[in-house]
């Protein structure tokens, strides 16, 4: 059995010599597991497409009761983000949150479209500012994975939080989650109001999940 669609590689682990299980996201099917058998040997025709943050198209068959890549032809890499180790570990973070939002075989592609535009934003739209992509994606994620926010008077709240922010921040914050999708990042704010939204967004995204994330350790830890 095959199955041929287009994938975002969220996650690889390298397991015997030439082999990685990589966790995608598909169009279709939403999450999938599947195993790149070789794709660390030098010349490995699927090496490219394997590759973390990868947008390719994919054909998988049925390998032992698993999935297993076939063919990985690159449709994009987001060279802008590769280039940039800030952009590079804000995008793993988005891989990371996507990876533990997405059910495995159940397709959600407004999830998928989330962090494509979001990759696409932190590859093109180098003119934003990072921690407005990242607060745009905290609260749509949240949003999307069922977790939305209460805007009421000044204030968010969600499940055991509740958070004040400036008349500003909470526009913004309306935009994201009910304007047009593709216009996603298409806001402005004044370094305090941006300030607000961001950190509001990464504590509510922790209050929420009950859980941090080692990705966004990672970029923290690189000051940007």
């Amino acid at each position: 059995m095959h199955i041929t669609t287009k994938a975002l590689v969220l996650r690889g682990v390298d397991y015997r010599e030439s082999d990685r299980i990589l966790t995608l996201f598909t169009q279709e099917q939403g999450k999938l597991t599947v195993s790149a058998r070789g794709c660390r040997k030098k010349g490995s025709a699927i090496a490219a497409g394997c590759q973390l943050l990868a947008w390719s198209e994919m054909v998988l068959y049925d390998y032992q009761g698993r999935w297993a890549v076939k063919e990985a032809s690159t449709e994009r890499l987001f060279q802008g983000i590769r280039d940039d180790i800030g952009r590079l570990a804000l995008g793993c973070y988005f891989a990371e949150a996507a990876e533990l939002l997405a059910v495995e075989g159940e397709e959600n592609s407004e999830l998928l479209s989330l962090i494509l535009n979001s990759l696409h934003a932190l590859d093109r739209m180098q003119e934003k500012p990072l921690s407005l992509v990242k607060a745009a994606f905290e609260w749509k994620a949240m949003a999307l994975a069922g977790y939305e926010p209460l805007i009421d008077g000044g204030r968010v709240s969600g499940e055991g939080v509740s958070l004040s922010l400036s008349t500003p921040a909470l526009a913004a914050l309306d935009h994201i989650l009910h304007g047009d999708p593709k216009r996603l990042f298409s806001f402005r704010l004044k370094r305090e109001d941006l300030t607000q939204l961001a950190d509001a967004a990464e504590a509510y995204v922790y209050t929420q999940l009950e859980r941090g994330f080692s990705t966004l350790d990672y970029y923290k830890s690189l000051s940007i």
